[in-house]
């Protein structure tokens, strides 16, 4: 039996949604759909385990029991197809953070990573920021639709002496669940060259109708070559958590990453986290699966609307993610693109070239784990650039 999904009304409430947009946009004056977290109550099960722990009324230092690495051994085998053993499982506090580290722990300074962009825009800066050399092999578009290049991929790696290959599956922001046989394709090659993969997971829940999510680590022998990171925060809105946990399968990449995390002094969370984390994974499966119905619907709401008023916009199909990647190229010139989705439409969106540079000027990415009001709205306002 499903749960009742409920809209909260965000704003004043210290959220970076809707309260961050002085800071990030300059003005207050806008309908926020850019952030990916969900304008949503996380599921009862959170507040009736943390309302125990509260009503408890002792912060002390806290054991991690059994139970916590239970259900996420739980989970994955049941939702995800992926049999882990706890010895695997190590926190992080964050699927990003974690990027950093790895970068670092398999690479040296001037030595190459490999994304594909349009691609989660905190990839680039992982990158940068830790003295690496970037480079891209960007998907192949056909019409709205986005596939692996992968005749391109394996000529990066061979060209471009890469190390490390952050995967984004399911892939943010243009919507695509990777199928085995892609997935396959892309790790056999790292596998043969001795490529470094890790496998952002994050949005491995969140999947529509008629796709199934694969992941990496169960499609072969590639325990010698990648980690997967992944968390219940996009797919329970409880991010302000800051708990995740990476999937270690080899003995020798453990041990690496053990000598790396005791460095950095941050092998734990705090104790809110795990008992989120383990409330929803144990009892937040229908509230889930409400919540993939919703965005599914916002989606097609969106899409047949533009279709309607604006039909030369672009959306790509979504597989998997709540985001919905827009080329809005056919209406607007890509340098007036932010002036008129702020000016005129009066929207907080992510803009195209985070993801990817000057290529993606013209696209937006919009958040749908929102109400059916604000998705209207944002109908209605993109369609004053026509």
């Amino acid at each position: 039996m499903k749960e009742r999904v409920i809209y909260k009304e965000r704003k004043n409430t210290n959220c970076e949604k809707w309260d961050g947009l002085l800071d990030e946009y300059g003005r207050k004056d806008l309908l926020p759909v850019w952030v990916a977290d969900m304008d949503f109550e996380a599921p009862s099960c959170v507040q009736v385990a943390l309302q125990k722990y509260i009503d408890f009324n002792v912060y002390g230092y806290y054991h991690v029991s059994d139970s916590f690495y239970d259900s996420i051994i739980s989970w994955e085998k049941n939702y995800q197809g992926y049999q882990v053993k706890k010895e695997w499982i190590r926190f992080i506090p964050g699927v990003v953070p974690a990027i950093y580290w790895l970068i670092q722990m398999w690479t040296q300074k001037e030595e190459s990573v490999l994304i594909m962009p349009p691609v989660y825009y905190p990839f680039f800066n992982s990158i940068k920021e830790t003295g690496r050399q970037l480079v891209e092999c960007p998907l192949l578009k056909e019409d709205e639709h986005y596939k692996m290049d992968i005749e391109l991929f394996e000529n990066k790696i061979l060209t471009e002496n890469v190390k490390v290959f952050i995967l984004c599956s399911p892939h943010n922001p243009v919507g695509r669940v990777w199928t085995k046989k892609e997935l396959q394709a892309v790790l056999d090659i790292c596998k043969k060259y001795g490529v470094y993969v890790i496998a952002d997971e994050i949005h491995q829940d969140i999947i529509m109708s008629g796709y199934e999510k694969v992941t990496a680590a169960t499609c072969g022998n590639y325990d010698e070559y990648l980690i997967t990171l992944t968390s219940a925060s996009k797919s329970f809105n409880i991010a302000g958590f800051q708990c995740a946990y990476a999937i270690i399968p080899n003995d020798k990449m453990r041990e690496d990453y053990d000598r790396l995390a005791k460095k950095l002094h941050f092998t734990e969370g705090n104790s809110f986290s795990y008992i989120a984390t383990q409330a929803v994974y144990e009892h937040g499966r229908p509230w889930l699966e409400s919540v993939c119905n919703i965005v599914e619907s916002n989606y097609y709401y969106l899409k047949n609307e533009l279709k309607k008023v604006m039909p030369k916009v672009k959306i790509a199909p979504l597989e998997g993610t709540y985001l919905a990647w827009l080329d809005m190229s056919d209406y607007e010139i890509p340098k007036r693109m932010k002036e008129a989705i702020l000016d005129k439409c009066h929207l907080a969106v992510d803009f195209g070239e985070l993801f990817g540079g000057e290529e993606y000027k013209s696209h937006i990415r919009l958040n749908l784990a929102t109400s059916r009001e604000n998705i209207e709205e944002v109908v209605k306002r993109l369609q004053l650039i026509k």
